[in-house]
């Protein structure tokens, strides 16, 4: 049967049904569900095998990115997410979804204590909106279940203000599941310390990545396509993870 796929929405959300297709795609049943319906029991997390937290701009950013979804995930779902990650249902935080992951706790390791967390996202070095295609290369070494077994680097688009990464404290090497192709702006297009696009959770279920896979999941979509460039496709994070819900 095809797993159970959570899209959580929230108001300002925007990348919601791209994941969707994402995940149909790669044999998944998906389900977008606004935040509020977890809120009052009209949909239950436990139903889930996998969730998705979508990128975009929720609540419009207006206490920092990504910073009021984290506390919806923190204060009124606290319990049920707790729940969710100990049963090892693989969580994906794309753009916007990995700044809430972090902020709540989720990454780099929900085991630490609360206010413990060292390592955030912030402005960009260059203080600009990036919007851009960049190259992320998988790191083998890592346990993470959407990118341990991918065979070539992913081609995808990056579209934030805020996504350069950086951390107070040294990251087990492990954990860094995506790199950018290049230590140079624009292949690093937000000056992110040690080119680190992507992190893992020390169990590798929960992965946040700030560039958008959910932009290239089909060949068409590569911004050469005309001029008969292709390959590199982020489809098969999705299909990773997908099938790594499946056997839950």
């Amino acid at each position: 049967m095809k797993p159970n796929v959570l899209i959580l929405h929230a108001s300002g959300t925007n990348r919601d049904h791209e994941a969707a297709w994402a995940v149909e795609l790669a044999g998944g049943a998906p389900e977008i569900v606004h935040i509020n319906q977890l809120r009052v029991g009209a949909k239950k997390l436990a139903d889930f095998q996998m969730m998705i937290v979508a990128g975009g701009f929720s609540y419009g950013d207006a206490l920092g990115a990504g910073r009021r979804l984290a506390l919806d995930l923190t204060l009124d779902l606290a319990e049920d997410l707790a729940a969710f990650v100990a049963a090892g249902k693989p969580v994906l935080g794309i753009c916007n979804g990995f700044q809430a992951l972090v902020k709540a706790g989720l990454l780099p390791d929900p085991q630490l204590e609360t206010g413990a967390n060292t390592v955030t996202l912030t402005h960009n070095r260059r203080e600009l909106f990036e919007c851009r295609w960049v190259t992320l290369e998988p790191n083998p070494n890592s346990p993470c279940v959407f990118t341990r077994n991918l065979l070539e680097p992913i081609y995808c688009p990056v579209a934030h203000g805020e996504g350069r990464f950086a951390t107070a404290a040294n990251l087990p090497p492990a954990q860094v599941a995506l790199r950018y192709g290049g230590s140079d702006y624009p292949a690093n297009p937000n000056g992110s310390v040690d080119d680190i696009a992507g992190i893992c959770n020390p169990s590798g279920t929960i992965l946040g990545l700030m560039p958008h896979p959910e932009d290239h999941i089909v060949p068409w979509q590569h911004p050469r396509w005309t001029r008969g460039e292709a390959g590199r496709l982020g489809l098969p994070l999705f299909e990773a993870g997908v099938q790594y819900a499946a056997n839950i």
